[in-house]
């Protein structure tokens, strides 16, 4: 039986020319490593091209590289998790543990200071991107895998613990020592 003919023709030639950009700052902004976040954008493309008769066209060309390229991130936060989750968290807990309430969300007496980023500035934009990923280099794999998961890419907490193979109390304290830790690193290297 023969599929009939997509509507939605796929153009790899463009690929590079057309996404290579936008998917590098996806994957940069997920991936601390510059040379790996390269790789995995030529990953996309390879392992695009190998799926072309996959394609259905019910996404954009970009959006269907783009899922591409999180199903290998997501890779490469579970081989950045593996073997850390037995790794104690040496972190002193004590004097933390009033800075965020059983919701999650920061006490009013803790939460963190005003940024200044309410203004369409594209270069305060800028120079806080790049604070924010010298502070996310400074977290442990597993914590910065954790956080960006979640923050960035909008997963679920449930989607999180199953992919990262953690358990429910494990996430809660990786994401509570993560945003303490980027709270502090803002607030030094930014306010």
């Amino acid at each position: 039986m023969t599929m009939p003919p997509n509507d939605h023709q796929l153009e790899p030639r463009n690929w590079v020319k057309t996404y290579a950009d936008y998917l590098y700052a996806y994957a940069i902004t997920r991936i601390r490593d510059e040379e790996q976040a390269r790789d995995l954008v030529q990953e996309t493309f390879l392992a695009g091209l190998q799926g072309l008769d996959r394609f259905v066209g019910k996404s954009s060309e970009r959006t269907w590289l783009t899922a591409i390229l999180k199903n290998k991130i997501m890779d490469v936060y579970r081989k950045n998790s593996s073997g850390l989750k037995t790794t104690p968290l040496n972190v002193d807990t004590t004097s933390d543990k009033n800075f965020f309430g059983d919701d999650g969300h920061w006490m009013p007496e803790h939460a963190p200071q005003h940024f200044g980023l309410d203004q369409q500035d594209a270069l305060n934009t800028k120079e806080f991107d790049f604070v924010l990923k010298k502070c996310m280099q400074k977290l442990p794999g597993l914590w910065a895998s954790v956080f960006t998961m979640k923050h960035l890419d909008d997963e679920e907490t449930e989607t999180i613990c199953t992919e990262l193979k953690i358990s429910p109390s494990n996430y809660w304290v990786i994401i509570h020592r993560a945003k303490l830790n980027l709270r502090a690193c803002l607030q030094k290297n930014w306010v």
